[in-house]
């Protein structure tokens, strides 16, 4: 018998009304995602991207701009930032014949505190010591007024007439201790003589040495 018949559906829905799905895939995480509230999906997000800061700071090495820092520059010499300057005569009354108050600034320029003590002052029969404190500090960028009292102990030997007299002093800082003489110009060298003349006298005079600062360096206030 030949011919075409009418064509019948495989499981027609008039049957059962139902169709299977043959290799059908499983629900994806996309679908989940979408089906989230908005609000949790806010919160995720935001979860999500603290943890990924906090992961990136700790795992990424540290950022450099390639300059190196500067090197702490070295606590300069107290000899070098410390300096004296002559202001005159002390006014006082009965003071001995053999014996001036003389006044000087001294600054400390830079650096850490100095402390200094005055130990002597140009030649031999002389004493020197500032008052009332023999010792004292002076703060950076400070200026402290200073009385040094300078005593003629023995004439014998000393010259009248002091020619760029000096005082030794003792320095010290964090950096070291320094032995230094200051050497003043002609302002100190008329006064410191003129005590001399007060107190030898009687002394043949004789024309001061040169100083060679005793203390083993020098720095020379010409004022």
């Amino acid at each position: 018998m030949s011919g075409i018949g009418p064509v019948e559906s495989v499981d027609s829905p008039e049957i059962d009304g139902s169709c299977d799905v043959i290799g059908g895939d499983s629900s994806r995480l996309s679908d989940h995602w979408h089906a989230l509230p908005q609000r949790t999906r806010r919160a995720v997000l935001t979860a999500g991207t603290v943890t990924a800061v906090a992961v990136g700071a700790v795992l990424l090495p540290p950022f450099h701009d390639g300059r190196q820092d500067e090197p702490t520059p070295p606590v300069p010499w107290p000899a070098n930032i410390t300096e004296w300057r002559y202001t005159g005569l002390a006014q006082t009354t009965d003071t001995p014949t053999t014996t001036g108050f003389f006044r000087f600034a001294v600054t400390v320029e830079s650096g850490p505190p100095v402390a200094i003590r005055v130990i002597g002052a140009a030649f031999d029969g002389l004493t020197a010591q500032a008052v009332p404190d023999p010792s004292f500090t002076v703060r950076t960028g400070a200026t402290r007024r200073v009385t040094v009292e300078i005593s003629v102990s023995d004439c014998s030997g000393l010259p009248l007439n002091a020619d760029l007299a000096f005082l030794d002093v003792t320095l010290r800082n964090t950096r070291a201790i320094q032995h230094h003489s200051f050497i003043f110009g002609s302002a100190y060298s008329n006064d410191l003589s003129q005590l001399l003349h007060r107190a030898c006298g009687t002394t043949k005079a004789r024309p001061g040495p040169r100083p060679s600062g005793s203390a083993g360096s020098q720095n020379v206030d010409r004022s």
